[in-house]
């Protein structure tokens, strides 16, 4: 082979390999533009580009753009936790607000020396529950920031669901003569489950409350034996339940009164979600016809 002939071979490699630098290096200078441009109007759906068939350069633009991508789900997770936290500022505030002036109303109208001794001593108790209800949120609010807390660990032990049921029922006798509800309850034995006695409780509780506050007629309370689980089923007539809200119903401070007129705050059902989770159950809502439906199940005593 000629001297020549080798020289141009060289000549023409190196030819190539400065195009393809170039083609690189264009690229690359292409790939920041696209990136500053993303930067700059970050609320778009750009993604980086690249027009070389480096397989090196073309991984390289996809870490990019999946980097894009999940600073993007973040973003949107932030800025839609700032509007729920906003939002629940304004929910915490109004029912403080309410009782509290309440509480103030009625307590200057105790000073005036004109009113009657029944007028002060119905005053008296109107303020009473109003601090109850004042102690109700407050302790809610005590728990929901617990449910997260590393202090706070949960005793799994044996526990007897059905005695815990009709115990916690039996505290709440009276609301429910007031509140002319109709409770029915299985009589059944069910097997123990492996729960914490203050959380199951709390559980209990919680769904009592969300029915006393929107149940129209009775409360159904009801065991369903699983291979594994033990199902709590309440069952309560609603006036109106929408898939939107259903969607919504486990979410914190969420209301099925939008008129926020109760002294219901929808912590309840959120509080009965984590404390069921933590103990490795799970809680489901459903809506059969004008009938709410909460599942909430607990793992078996071995």
């Amino acid at each position: 082979m000629s001297s020549w002939l080798i020289i141009m071979i060289l000549v023409s490699l190196l030819i190539v390999a400065v195009c393809m630098l170039l083609l690189f290096h264009w690229d690359v200078k292409r790939m920041t533009k696209q990136l500053e441009e993303i930067s700059e109007n970050f609320g778009t759906n750009e993604i980086v580009r690249t027009n070389t068939h480096n397989k090196n350069l073309a991984r390289f633009a996809a870490k990019i753009n999946q980097l894009i991508q999940l600073f993007k789900q973040n973003q949107q997770s932030v800025e839609r936790r700032e509007m729920e936290l906003k939002q629940e500022i304004t929910n915490i505030s109004h029912d403080l607000r309410t009782p509290l002036t309440s509480i103030k109303g009625f307590s200057e109208l105790l000073t005036d020396p004109s009113i009657s001794e029944a007028e002060r001593k119905e005053f008296l108790e109107i303020i009473q529950k109003k601090i109850d209800n004042l102690t109700m949120i407050v302790d809610l609010f005590y728990e929901l920031s617990q449910l997260d807390s590393s202090d706070k660990k949960l005793t799994i032990e044996k526990q007897y669901l059905d005695q815990i049921v009709v115990e916690t029922m039996l505290m709440f006798y009276e609301d429910f003569e007031k509140e002319q509800l109709e409770v029915q309850m299985d009589e059944g034995t069910v097997p123990a489950v492996l729960a914490d006695n203050k959380a199951t409780v709390r559980i209990v509780t919680n769904i009592i409350q969300n029915a006393l506050t929107y149940a129209k007629s009775y409360l159904k309370i009801s065991f369903v034996e699983k291979e594994d689980y033990i199902l709590l089923r309440a069952v309560n007539d609603v006036e109106s339940m929408n898939a939107t809200k259903l969607e919504k119903i486990f979410n914190r401070t969420f209301r099925l009164d939008s008129s926020r007129s109760g002294t219901h705050l929808g912590l309840g059902l959120h509080i009965v979600q984590q404390l069921v989770t933590q103990q490795g159950g799970k809680a489901a809502a459903n809506v059969d016809e004008n009938e709410f439906i909460l599942e909430v199940s607990f793992r078996k005593w071995d």
